[in-house]
């Protein structure tokens, strides 16, 4: 009997749980990577990427007017910086999570990003391949809204 009630609740609370997806930010000033990730975000289930931006001021408007979970941040923009990024969102009462994804993977660049914020710091070369790890990682946060 007791195992009769346990299945009958299970698909009950299934059709409660409502899971959102998780909003991401590109801000990558090479189109071509900004359209890979977002091709390889959009296979990953949850995720859902908001906009694809290259410049410092068009992502903190973005960020400021929409909910954004995760920014995936570039350090080096058509306009502005990374560092830029991090420094506005420090003023934030809501910061996204925020990854840094770049070519300049110098010490002082990852001691930097991560002094103001940056939740993990990843060389496009090197460390590429963790970012679905991460990804899944921060969507458990995001699990009931």
């Amino acid at each position: 009997m007791a195992q009769d009630v346990g299945q009958m609740s299970s698909p009950r609370i299934a059709r409660t749980l409502q899971v959102r997806p998780v909003r991401i930010l590109l801000v990558e000033d090479s189109p071509l990577l900004a359209g890979r990730l977002a091709e390889a975000i959009a296979e990953m289930p949850r995720f859902e990427v908001v906009d694809a931006v290259d410049t410092e001021a068009l992502a903190l408007q973005l960020i400021k007017r929409s909910r954004i979970d995760v920014v995936l941040l570039d350090l080096h923009l058509r306009e502005g910086t990374g560092l830029g990024v991090l420094r506005a969102l420090a003023r934030l009462p809501r910061r996204p999570f925020t990854v840094i994804l770049t070519n300049h993977d110098l010490p002082e660049y990852h001691a930097a990003a991560l002094e103001l914020g940056a939740t993990d710091f990843l060389d496009k070369a090197r460390a590429f391949q963790r970012l679905p790890k991460i990804l899944e990682e921060t969507a458990l946060l995001f699990e009931v809204d």
